[in-house]
């Protein structure tokens, strides 16, 4: 093999590591998350398809900053037929050596169909990373974008991003 291929080969292999880890940069926590207990929408009464959904869940990091860590949280959203905005979110992040407790800002989902019949949801917002200490210290008061969906019964990935 030339030297010049060896190069070329090598600076390429180096551009690929340095695009993920580019890419990677602003990952907190890509978390696999359980829903605990049953979280069955309770209508609200006043017109049809209006309801309120309280999900308490718990996830473990499987990449990021936050890698290893496990979140347990609750989320309270106000769905409006295939639409929900999230009124209250929030959760504890536990790390060896640390915590941090996130709020949510503002955010909101939406139904995924797959003919015609609701299999899951996907929502997106914005958090506040409202008291960090130890290994977790560098985030207290970081705005942070998160995204939730499915991936199954009572299952669904979250990403917390910077």
């Amino acid at each position: 093999m030339s030297k010049r291929m060896m190069v070329v080969m090598i600076g390429s292999a180096l551009g690929l590591i340095a695009a993920n880890e580019s890419a990677q940069a602003g990952l907190l926590a890509h978390y696999e998350c359980n829903v605990i207990g049953p979280s069955i929408p309770e209508p609200i009464g006043d017109r049809s398809g209006h309801s309120l959904a309280v999900t308490q869940f718990s996830c473990l990091a499987v990449d990021g900053a936050m890698k290893g860590a496990v979140y347990t949280a609750t989320n309270v959203a106000e769905w409006d037929g295939p639409k929900a905005v999230y009124q209250f979110a929030g959760g504890v992040h536990r790390i060896a050596g640390g915590f941090a407790v996130t709020q949510m800002a503002e955010g909101g989902a939406t139904l995924i169909m797959k003919d015609g019949q609701p299999v899951g949801s996907e929502g997106a917002g914005k958090a506040v990373i409202k008291f960090a200490v130890g290994a977790l210290a560098a985030y207290a008061g970081k705005q942070v974008t998160f995204t939730a969906k499915s991936t199954g019964l009572g299952h669904f990935i979250l990403e917390f991003t910077d």
